[in-house]
Protein backbone atom coordinates (compact mmCIF):
# COMPACT_ATOMS: atom_id res chain seq x y z
CA UNK A 1 0.00 0.00 0.00
CA UNK A 2 1.28 3.23 -1.42
CA UNK A 3 2.08 5.72 1.79
CA UNK A 4 0.19 9.19 2.47
CA UNK A 5 1.35 11.03 4.66
CA UNK A 6 -1.12 12.83 6.58
CA UNK A 7 -2.06 16.33 5.58
CA UNK A 8 -2.98 18.75 8.52
CA UNK A 9 -4.24 22.51 8.06
CA UNK A 10 -3.67 24.94 10.83
CA UNK A 11 -5.75 28.06 12.13
CA UNK A 12 -2.96 30.22 12.06
CA UNK A 13 -0.48 32.16 9.47
CA UNK A 14 2.79 33.99 10.37
CA UNK A 15 2.44 37.51 9.72
CA UNK A 16 4.08 38.70 6.69
CA UNK A 17 6.52 41.46 7.05
CA UNK A 18 7.62 44.48 4.25
CA UNK A 19 11.19 45.39 4.95
CA UNK A 20 12.45 48.23 2.24
CA UNK A 21 10.99 50.02 -0.22
CA UNK A 22 9.61 50.78 -3.76
CA UNK A 23 11.58 47.91 -6.10
CA UNK A 24 13.94 47.04 -2.86
CA UNK A 25 11.04 45.78 -0.96
CA UNK A 26 11.27 42.42 0.02
CA UNK A 27 8.37 39.90 2.00
CA UNK A 28 9.51 37.81 4.84
CA UNK A 29 7.39 35.04 6.70
CA UNK A 30 3.38 34.81 5.75
CA UNK A 31 3.59 30.78 5.80
CA UNK A 32 0.42 29.25 7.16
CA UNK A 33 2.53 25.53 7.20
CA UNK A 34 4.87 24.57 9.77
CA UNK A 35 8.63 24.79 8.81
CA UNK A 36 9.70 22.69 5.84
CA UNK A 37 6.02 20.96 5.72
CA UNK A 38 6.10 21.54 2.24
CA UNK A 39 3.12 18.31 2.12
CA UNK A 40 1.14 20.62 3.90
CA UNK A 41 0.87 23.66 1.77
CA UNK A 42 3.66 26.16 0.19
CA UNK A 43 5.31 29.02 1.80
CA UNK A 44 5.18 31.68 -0.61
CA UNK A 45 8.60 33.51 0.28
CA UNK A 46 11.69 31.89 1.23
CA UNK A 47 13.82 32.00 4.16
CA UNK A 48 16.43 34.91 3.32
CA UNK A 49 19.94 34.52 3.37
CA UNK A 50 21.93 37.15 5.02
CA UNK A 51 25.58 38.19 5.46
CA UNK A 52 26.62 40.60 8.11
CA UNK A 53 28.83 43.71 7.93
CA UNK A 54 30.66 45.86 10.67
CA UNK A 55 30.72 49.56 10.30
CA UNK A 56 34.24 48.79 11.49
CA UNK A 57 37.43 46.50 10.88
CA UNK A 58 36.49 43.56 13.06
CA UNK A 59 39.00 42.96 15.38
CA UNK A 60 37.36 39.42 16.71
CA UNK A 61 36.77 37.30 13.67
CA UNK A 62 38.82 34.43 12.80
CA UNK A 63 41.37 34.79 9.91
CA UNK A 64 39.25 32.08 7.99
CA UNK A 65 36.14 34.12 7.74
CA UNK A 66 37.52 37.49 7.71
CA UNK A 67 39.51 36.66 4.51
CA UNK A 68 36.54 36.33 1.80
CA UNK A 69 36.13 40.71 3.01
CA UNK A 70 40.16 41.47 3.44
CA UNK A 71 39.73 43.76 0.61
CA UNK A 72 36.85 45.74 1.68
CA UNK A 73 36.81 45.65 5.46
CA UNK A 74 37.77 48.92 6.39
CA UNK A 75 35.07 50.08 3.35
CA UNK A 76 31.41 49.20 5.15
CA UNK A 77 29.90 50.10 1.74
CA UNK A 78 32.03 48.07 -0.30
CA UNK A 79 32.04 45.40 2.06
CA UNK A 80 28.17 45.49 1.76
CA UNK A 81 28.53 45.06 -2.11
CA UNK A 82 30.43 42.02 -2.14
CA UNK A 83 27.99 40.38 0.48
CA UNK A 84 25.11 40.76 -2.39
CA UNK A 85 27.83 39.73 -5.30
CA UNK A 86 28.36 36.17 -3.14
CA UNK A 87 24.46 36.03 -3.48
CA UNK A 88 23.18 37.01 -0.07
CA UNK A 89 19.81 38.20 -0.29
CA UNK A 90 20.28 41.29 2.51
CA UNK A 91 22.76 42.66 4.13
CA UNK A 92 23.05 43.04 7.97
CA UNK A 93 24.88 46.22 9.18
CA UNK A 94 25.98 45.76 12.98
CA UNK A 95 26.90 49.27 13.96
CA UNK A 96 29.63 47.70 17.13
CA UNK A 97 32.12 50.89 16.87
CA UNK A 98 29.03 52.45 19.03
CA UNK A 99 29.99 50.09 21.79
CA UNK A 100 30.72 52.19 24.93
CA UNK A 101 33.62 49.47 25.71
CA UNK A 102 34.87 50.02 22.38
CA UNK A 103 35.18 52.71 20.65
CA UNK A 104 32.11 54.69 21.38
CA UNK A 105 31.48 56.09 17.99
CA UNK A 106 28.86 58.77 17.72
CA UNK A 107 25.17 58.40 16.63
CA UNK A 108 25.19 61.08 14.02
CA UNK A 109 28.27 59.73 12.32
CA UNK A 110 27.46 55.95 12.43
CA UNK A 111 23.53 57.22 11.46
CA UNK A 112 25.09 58.78 8.16
CA UNK A 113 27.19 55.65 7.38
CA UNK A 114 23.56 53.84 7.91
CA UNK A 115 22.04 55.81 5.21
CA UNK A 116 24.76 55.50 2.50
CA UNK A 117 24.98 52.11 2.84
CA UNK A 118 21.25 51.73 2.71
CA UNK A 119 21.26 53.83 -0.59
CA UNK A 120 23.72 52.42 -1.87
CA UNK A 121 22.95 48.50 -2.20
CA UNK A 122 20.05 47.70 -4.39
CA UNK A 123 18.38 45.67 -1.45
CA UNK A 124 16.54 46.22 2.23
CA UNK A 125 18.99 46.97 4.57
CA UNK A 126 18.87 45.41 8.17
CA UNK A 127 20.47 47.46 11.14
CA UNK A 128 21.44 45.89 14.71
CA UNK A 129 22.96 48.58 17.42
CA UNK A 130 25.84 47.02 19.31
CA UNK A 131 23.85 45.31 22.15
CA UNK A 132 24.57 48.13 24.51
CA UNK A 133 21.03 48.68 26.12
CA UNK A 134 21.89 52.57 26.63
CA UNK A 135 23.77 53.44 23.62
CA UNK A 136 21.77 51.64 21.49
CA UNK A 137 18.71 54.02 22.62
CA UNK A 138 20.78 56.99 21.58
CA UNK A 139 22.24 55.22 18.06
CA UNK A 140 18.98 53.54 16.84
CA UNK A 141 17.10 56.39 17.36
CA UNK A 142 18.96 58.38 14.91
CA UNK A 143 19.45 56.06 12.43
CA UNK A 144 15.98 55.85 12.08
CA UNK A 145 15.25 59.58 12.05
CA UNK A 146 18.40 60.35 9.26
CA UNK A 147 17.19 56.72 7.64
CA UNK A 148 13.27 57.94 7.60
CA UNK A 149 11.78 55.70 4.97
CA UNK A 150 13.78 53.47 3.97
CA UNK A 151 11.93 51.12 5.72
CA UNK A 152 14.77 49.27 7.49
CA UNK A 153 14.76 46.19 9.69
CA UNK A 154 15.72 47.79 13.23
CA UNK A 155 17.34 46.30 16.70
CA UNK A 156 17.55 45.14 18.75
CA UNK A 157 14.66 46.21 21.04
CA UNK A 158 14.76 44.84 24.30
CA UNK A 159 12.52 45.00 27.48
CA UNK A 160 14.81 48.07 29.24
CA UNK A 161 14.48 50.01 25.92
CA UNK A 162 11.92 49.28 23.20
CA UNK A 163 9.94 52.21 23.96
CA UNK A 164 12.27 54.74 22.59
CA UNK A 165 13.55 52.57 19.52
CA UNK A 166 9.62 51.67 19.14
CA UNK A 167 8.80 55.26 18.49
CA UNK A 168 11.30 56.50 16.52
CA UNK A 169 10.75 53.10 14.47
CA UNK A 170 7.51 54.12 14.34
CA UNK A 171 7.70 57.66 13.74
CA UNK A 172 10.49 57.58 10.99
CA UNK A 173 9.21 54.42 9.15
CA UNK A 174 10.94 51.70 9.89
CA UNK A 175 10.22 47.67 11.05
CA UNK A 176 11.92 46.71 13.90
CA UNK A 177 13.58 43.27 15.58
CA UNK A 178 12.47 42.12 19.01
CA UNK A 179 15.06 40.62 20.88
CA UNK A 180 14.56 37.96 24.44
CA UNK A 181 17.15 35.82 26.03
CA UNK A 182 15.90 32.49 24.78
CA UNK A 183 12.38 32.29 27.13
CA UNK A 184 8.83 31.92 25.48
CA UNK A 185 7.51 34.17 28.43
CA UNK A 186 9.45 36.93 27.67
CA UNK A 187 9.28 36.76 24.13
CA UNK A 188 5.39 36.99 24.28
CA UNK A 189 5.11 39.49 26.76
CA UNK A 190 8.20 41.87 24.81
CA UNK A 191 5.56 41.36 21.45
CA UNK A 192 2.50 42.22 23.89
CA UNK A 193 4.23 45.45 24.92
CA UNK A 194 5.50 46.40 21.34
CA UNK A 195 1.93 45.74 20.25
CA UNK A 196 -0.05 48.15 21.99
CA UNK A 197 1.35 51.28 20.04
CA UNK A 198 3.32 49.16 17.09
CA UNK A 199 2.27 47.47 14.41
CA UNK A 200 2.85 43.73 14.66
CA UNK A 201 3.26 43.76 10.92
CA UNK A 202 6.43 45.23 11.32
CA UNK A 203 7.62 43.33 14.15
CA UNK A 204 10.45 40.56 13.56
CA UNK A 205 11.24 37.93 16.69
CA UNK A 206 15.01 37.57 17.75
CA UNK A 207 14.61 34.87 20.37
CA UNK A 208 18.71 34.64 20.50
CA UNK A 209 20.49 32.26 18.47
CA UNK A 210 23.06 29.69 20.28
CA UNK A 211 25.62 27.78 18.37
CA UNK A 212 25.82 24.24 17.59
CA UNK A 213 27.24 22.41 20.41
CA UNK A 214 26.81 25.29 22.99
CA UNK A 215 23.28 25.67 23.92
CA UNK A 216 21.51 25.24 20.54
CA UNK A 217 18.75 22.98 21.47
CA UNK A 218 17.70 26.14 23.87
CA UNK A 219 17.57 28.14 20.65
CA UNK A 220 15.64 25.41 18.64
CA UNK A 221 13.05 24.63 21.22
CA UNK A 222 11.73 28.63 21.35
CA UNK A 223 11.84 28.91 17.54
CA UNK A 224 9.34 25.94 17.39
CA UNK A 225 7.44 26.61 19.76
CA UNK A 226 6.90 29.90 18.44
CA UNK A 227 5.68 28.69 15.16
CA UNK A 228 3.40 26.02 17.11
CA UNK A 229 1.67 28.74 19.07
CA UNK A 230 1.68 31.31 16.38
CA UNK A 231 0.34 28.17 13.29
CA UNK A 232 -1.12 26.00 14.96
CA UNK A 233 -2.93 28.05 18.15
CA UNK A 234 -3.48 31.09 16.28
CA UNK A 235 -2.19 33.00 19.06
CA UNK A 236 -2.01 36.74 17.30
CA UNK A 237 1.32 37.91 19.55
CA UNK A 238 3.18 34.65 18.70
CA UNK A 239 3.25 35.29 14.57
CA UNK A 240 5.72 37.33 13.49
CA UNK A 241 8.65 36.06 11.51
CA UNK A 242 11.85 35.08 13.10
CA UNK A 243 15.40 36.28 12.61
CA UNK A 244 18.37 33.70 13.82
CA UNK A 245 21.56 35.78 14.22
CA UNK A 246 23.68 32.71 14.10
CA UNK A 247 26.99 34.02 12.17
CA UNK A 248 29.08 35.44 15.68
CA UNK A 249 27.68 33.00 17.86
CA UNK A 250 29.03 29.99 14.95
CA UNK A 251 32.70 31.27 14.79
CA UNK A 252 33.69 32.58 17.97
CA UNK A 253 33.52 28.46 19.18
CA UNK A 254 36.72 26.86 19.17
CA UNK A 255 35.80 24.39 16.85
CA UNK A 256 34.96 26.76 14.54
CA UNK A 257 38.62 28.62 14.64
CA UNK A 258 40.12 25.53 14.24
CA UNK A 259 39.75 25.59 10.53
CA UNK A 260 38.39 27.27 8.22
CA UNK A 261 36.74 23.85 6.68
CA UNK A 262 35.23 23.32 10.55
CA UNK A 263 33.73 26.15 10.67
CA UNK A 264 31.54 26.07 7.51
CA UNK A 265 30.49 22.94 8.37
CA UNK A 266 29.45 24.48 11.86
CA UNK A 267 28.23 27.36 11.03
CA UNK A 268 26.34 25.15 8.03
CA UNK A 269 24.68 23.14 10.43
CA UNK A 270 23.53 25.50 13.07
CA UNK A 271 21.76 27.29 9.95
CA UNK A 272 20.40 24.49 9.06
CA UNK A 273 19.32 23.27 12.75
CA UNK A 274 16.95 26.97 12.42
CA UNK A 275 15.70 26.27 9.25
CA UNK A 276 14.31 23.42 10.86
CA UNK A 277 13.21 25.38 13.71
CA UNK A 278 11.07 28.29 11.46
CA UNK A 279 13.60 31.10 11.02
CA UNK A 280 12.54 33.07 8.57
CA UNK A 281 15.76 35.17 8.15
CA UNK A 282 19.76 33.56 8.52
CA UNK A 283 22.50 36.18 9.36
CA UNK A 284 25.80 34.42 8.26
CA UNK A 285 29.52 35.54 8.14
CA UNK A 286 30.74 33.00 5.56
CA UNK A 287 29.83 33.25 1.39
CA UNK A 288 30.36 29.28 1.89
CA UNK A 289 27.97 28.69 4.29
CA UNK A 290 25.70 31.32 2.16
CA UNK A 291 26.65 29.20 -0.82
CA UNK A 292 25.71 25.71 0.59
CA UNK A 293 22.68 27.04 2.38
CA UNK A 294 21.13 28.28 -1.07
CA UNK A 295 22.35 25.10 -2.30
CA UNK A 296 19.96 23.21 0.02
CA UNK A 297 17.28 25.60 -0.12
CA UNK A 298 16.84 25.38 -3.85
CA UNK A 299 17.84 21.69 -4.33
CA UNK A 300 19.99 22.63 -6.97
CA UNK A 301 23.23 20.88 -5.55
Amino acid sequence: MEYRAPIETYAGKVREVVIGKGSKAMKIGGESILPLHFFEGSIENPPRLVLEVYDMEPDDWAGAVLEPYKDVVSDPVKWAQKCLDFGADLVCLKLMSTDPGGENAPAEAVAALTKKVATTINTPLIVYGSGDETKDIEVLTKVAEVCAGENLLLGPAVKENYEPICKAALDYGHCLIAQTPIDINLEKELNIKLMKSFPPERIVIDPLSSALGYGIEYSFSIMERTKHIGIMFKDATMQMPIIADLGKESWKTKEAKASEKQGILWESIAALTFLLAGANILVLRHPETLKLIKEVITGKI
